[in-house]
């Protein structure tokens, strides 16, 4: 039960090999810098994207090539349901990815699926990697190792370190992310934080059917079960697993350990 296969459906998740069958599901985040550090990366193009400054105009990135908006129309519609679309003379450039002006790349470790939108005022850090048809949205802060798979939304005004975002996730608004996952689909709700240190020095334990586990891990936030959802200023504990389709009421601090799926924590 604290295994991967217990708690998402992989067959569509491009990174699913950071999962190893029989494994606890934090060992991922144990092996998530090295995979991130072996990755091959597209070269920015430094012309328009100056490291760690505000871009000044919009920029497309379209089959490997990083082009200016300048003459091009952006139709800014739902990026996570293939939507943005930017045209060219009446022809849609298939795939396009749009970075805002006023958006901040740091590093030159990062990767961009197709069709992905970034926001004005998002801040990227190295290593990022987002794949097909996420939004990274205005005031996003990716502070490095953060990975997600496609369709994920990476919010407004909110912070992710070290995380791994499966298919269809969302941080809409306002969240902190670190040393976490979340799994297809799973959603959370305005303000949510996974605390992810204890207030006392040690690695954190997860406790489940009667047997406490050393996680090896001094930071683990949450690992959230494909179709979880938690409700708007929740906050769990450090080292707190929720199995699928499992609920977390607004306003309610749930403890660490393992929740089995269909959990309704309040």
């Amino acid at each position: 039960m604290l295994d991967a296969a217990s708690l998402f459906d992989l067959s569509e998740f491009e990174h699913a090999s950071l999962f190893t069958e029989g494994d606890f599901v934090w060992s991922a985040l144990n092996k998530l810098k090295s995979y991130m550090d072996k990755a091959s990366y597209p070269e920015l193009d430094r012309a328009l994207i100056e490291n760690g400054k505000p871009l000044t105009e919009t920029v497309i990135l379209h089959n490997g090539r990083y082009l200016p908006a300048t003459g091009l129309e952006i139709i800014f519609d739902d990026a996570t349901k293939g939507k943005l679309s930017v045209m060219r003379e009446g022809t849609r450039l298939e795939g396009a990815t749009v970075i805002m002006a006023g958006a901040i790349l740091m590093g030159d470790r990062i990767a961009f699926g197709k069709g992905v939108l970034v926001e004005s005022g998002a801040m990227i850090k190295s290593p990022t990697i987002i794949g097909d048809c996420c939004e990274v949205r205005q005031a996003a802060y990716l502070r490095g190792y953060c990975l997600a798979g496609k369709r994920c939304v990476l919010g407004h005004a909110t912070e992710i370190k070290h995380s791994i975002f499966l298919n269809d996730a969302k941080a809409g608004h306002f969240a902190y992310l670190g040393d976490s996952i979340l799994g297809t689909n799973a959603n959370l709700g305005a303000g949510t934080k996974f605390a992810n240190l204890k207030m006392v020095s040690g690695n954190i334990y997860i406790q489940h059917e009667g047997k406490e586990y050393d996680t090896g891990r001094r930071k683990l936030g949450a690992i959230l079960g494909d179709d979880s959802q938690t409700g708007c200023n929740s906050v769990t504990n450090p080292g707190t697993i929720f199995g699928k389709r499992c609920m977390l009421m607004p306003n309610v601090t749930s403890r660490a350990g393992f929740h089995r799926a269909k959990s309704f924590i309040r």
